[in-house]
């Protein structure tokens, strides 16, 4: 069964219609140059157009997700925690992630007021699902395969198939979650298209997305504009919005709740159109052939 809500601090959710969390990367060099932001300020300026084009979770991250220069969790919690501070302070209403594999990060960020931990690392800090139960928040149980942070995946096999992989991992993180003191209804699971998965693995994860929601958890999908939508295509990083689109409109149908996005208007529009098929959703105007 599909969860209908996600509760994070005390606030819920409804995830039939879609929920859209917003991607501010406090970085230089993250794959998708519109997302980088160097200066706390450019940065707000991004999570209010995203509050403006219906973002209700911003995620903030201070560390690219793939291979480059070393930084140190000092340098992460310098980068990410005064802009947690920041977003929580000019936009109450927002829910505030942070994008992190780092307890330390994760706990300064707690203490900021940060709402969620996005933990793309599946675990790798086995503290971090301890903070995320000490401090009330959420977190988000991935699956990398057993990649290491920052690591690009290299002829990388799953014997039983990816979807089994990834159905008996989150189940299992999940579990440890809820068993450190996560609110259940604050676990969310992430097949985590690309991590430690080449591209027929994540669209395999798409196609299998049903399953992933009869977990009985809130599904993250982080699909935007990723390598196995831009292999898919033939396309670079910047032609990718439409493929991503395509997307996520099979993974909200099949129940997915959560989509992480660079583009967040389109998005928003997107998870409109398939609520509104499904009768979630009545149109905003509907005029056509009454007068």
């Amino acid at each position: 069964m599909s969860a209908e809500s996600l509760r994070l601090r005390g606030r819920e959710l409804d995830l039939r219609r879609g929920v859209v969390m917003a991607i501010v990367n406090r970085t230089s060099d993250s794959f998708f140059a519109a997302a980088r932001f160097e200066d706390d300020e450019a940065a707000l300026a991004a999570v209010e157009r995203a509050v403006a084009e219906g973002a209700e979770i911003v995620d903030v991250g201070g560390v690219r997700a793939g291979r480059g220069p070393r930084v140190e969790a000092a340098e992460e919690i310098e980068r990410v925690v005064p802009l947690v501070a920041a977003v929580r302070e000019r936009f109450p209403e927002v829910l505030v992630s942070v994008d992190t594999w780092r307890a330390e990060v994760a706990l300064e960020a707690a203490r900021a007021g940060a709402d969620l931990v996005n933990d793309t690392w599946a675990g790798h800090d086995p503290r971090l699902a301890q903070v995320a139960a000490a401090e009330g928040l959420g977190l988000v149980v991935s699956h990398t395969g057993g990649a290491l942070p920052r690591t690009d995946p290299l002829r990388v096999a799953y014997p039983e198939g990816v979807l089994a992989d990834v159905l008996e991992r989150l189940a299992a993180g999940a579990a440890r979650a809820v068993e450190l003191g996560v609110d259940p209804a604050s676990v969310l699971v992430d097949p985590t298209h690309d991590f430690g998965k080449n591209t027929w693995h994540s669209l395999e994860l798409v196609r299998g997305t049903d399953q992933i929601v009869a977990l009985g958890f809130p599904v993250l999908m982080a699909l935007s504009r990723k390598d196995f939508v831009g292999e898919t295509l033939g396309l670079e990083v910047d032609e990718r919005l439409e493929g991503t689109l395509a997307a996520t409109a099979l993974a909200a149908w099949l129940g997915a709740g959560v989509f992480r996005a660079h583009d967040v208007a389109a998005t928003r529009r997107t998870l409109d159109m398939v609520a509104a098929v499904r009768g979630d959703l009545p149109p905003a105007r509907a005029v056509r052939g009454l007068a």
